[in-house]
C-alpha cells in the first residue's frame, strides 16, 4: 500500500484497487483545543505546540499557523498575552483565556456534542446495516 497523502480538502484517496484511504477530520479543530489548553492554564506558543497534537491528531503543527492563530485570537479578545521573563531562558509571550474565550470555548464544546451525535449516529447505523459492514 502506498503512503496517504491527501491534498486540499479531500478526504478519500484510492491506495489500491478497491483500498481507499479516509481522513475523518473535524475542520477547524486546532482552534477548540488551542482554546482548551489555555482553560487548563496559561502557556507560551511553544508548549501550545508540543501539546496540540495530542488533542488534533495531526502530527506535526505549524508553528507560523499557530502564531497567526494565537494574534487572531487576541484580535478579537478571546486570549490575551503578555510578556514574561520570570522563567529561565529567554523572555516568553504567555497566552492566557480571557472570560470571552472560556464563552467561546463553551460554544465549540455545544457544537461537537452535535456533531458527535451525528458521527455517533451514523456509526450505529453503519453498525446495524447488512452487506457493507466487514466481517472480521
Amino acid at each position: 500500500m502506498r503512503g496517504h497523502r491527501f491534498r486540499g480538502a479531500r478526504a478519500r484517496r484510492r491506495v489500491g484497487p478497491g483500498e481507499w484511504a479516509v481522513r475523518a477530520r473535524v475542520e477547524r479543530f486546532g482552534e477548540p483545543a488551542l482554546l482548551l489548553l489555555l482553560s487548563e492554564r496559561p502557556a507560551h506558543g511553544y508548549d501550545l505546540l508540543e501539546q496540540l497534537p495530542e488533542l488534533t491528531g495531526e502530527r506535526r503543527i505549524d508553528m507560523g499557523n499557530l502564531y497567526r492563530v494565537l494574534r487572531a485570537l487576541e484580535e478579537d479578545g478571546i486570549v490575551t498575552s503578555a510578556w514574561r521573563d520570570d522563567a529561565p531562558g529567554p523572555s516568553k509571550r504567555i497566552y492566557e483565556l480571557t472570560d470571552e474565550g472560556r464563552r467561546l470555548l463553551g460554544g465549540w464544546a455545544d457544537a461537537l456534542r452535535a456533531n458527535q451525535g451525528l458521527v455517533s449516529s451514523f456509526l450505529d447505523r453503519y453498525e446495524k446495516g447488512g452487506d457493507h459492514v466487514p466481517r472480521t
